[in-house]
């Protein structure tokens, strides 16, 4: 069972990601800003972190930024799902393992997100 956190400010988007997620054998935990995404990411065990752009208190950009420098945590997969600002996450390609546009399939992210904590980052 892997812990991912998801930085969602969508409810039902965030709620819909974390009981997929946990229905496949995960244990998920909702942030709905970037910022106490990042503070829960610093103090504990975290294998994937799933993160929107346009949050409140920080950005999904600012929140990849932010993670990356944290040295026990710069190797974390990250995965940007945005509806409007895929182009700037795919434009830092050091930031983001992988880029989705919202819509999404949650099985495509499933399927992502395992190969992504089995496997490590890219590179």
């Amino acid at each position: 069972m892997a812990m991912i956190v998801i930085a969602e400010d969508e409810f039902l988007i965030a709620d819909m990601l974390a009981m997929y997620l946990e229905d496949a054998g995960h244990e998920a935990i909702v942030h709905r800003n970037g910022d106490a995404a990042l503070q829960y990411i610093q103090g504990n065990p975290v294998d994937l972190l799933i993160t929107d752009f346009m949050m409140p208190k920080m950005t999904g950009l600012e929140l990849a930024t932010a993670v990356r420098a944290i040295p026990a945590k710069s190797d974390l997969p990250i995965i940007l799902v945005s509806g409007a600002q895929t182009s700037i996450g795919r434009a830092h390609p050091a930031l983001f393992d992988v880029v989705l546009d919202k819509p999404y399939s949650l099985e495509k992210l499933l399927s992502i997100a395992e190969d992504l904590m089995r496997e490590g980052r890219p590179g």
